[in-house]
């Protein structure tokens, strides 16, 4: 499903794609701040096999993901790889990288 906004994405999207199975074991806190007209800030926790998505911010998340709206759904839709979108500046990570390569793989950025 192509989505047209960071929102879609995260409200109809992700909690459809996440697998309990494949998080087993993982306990993060990933912070969303999405600029642009269509951005905003997310928390996305996980813990338990369980996603919950939620607006706003957290004091210390595990690793905060910081992109553009319309780069985000490029990427979320496939037409922008994540590694590109790093090495090009389009996406950028605070604090720990190994958590975005395991949500990359989980499919869930």
């Amino acid at each position: 499903m192509e989505v047209s906004t960071p929102k879609e994405f995260l409200d109809k999207v992700l909690p459809e794609k996440f697998d309990p199975e494949k998080a087993a074991g993982l306990a993060a806190v990933v912070q969303f701040k999405i600029s642009g007209d269509d951005g905003g800030e997310w928390v996305l926790t996980i813990k338990d096999g369980k996603l919950e998505i939620t607006d706003g911010t957290v004091d210390s998340p595990n690793m905060t993901l910081i992109m553009k709206d319309k780069d985000y759904v490029s990427l979320v839709n496939g037409k922008l790889s994540g590694q590109k979108a790093f090495m090009t500046g389009k996406l950028k990570f605070k604090g720990d990288m190994n958590l975005g390569m395991k949500l990359q793989n989980l499919g869930l950025i």
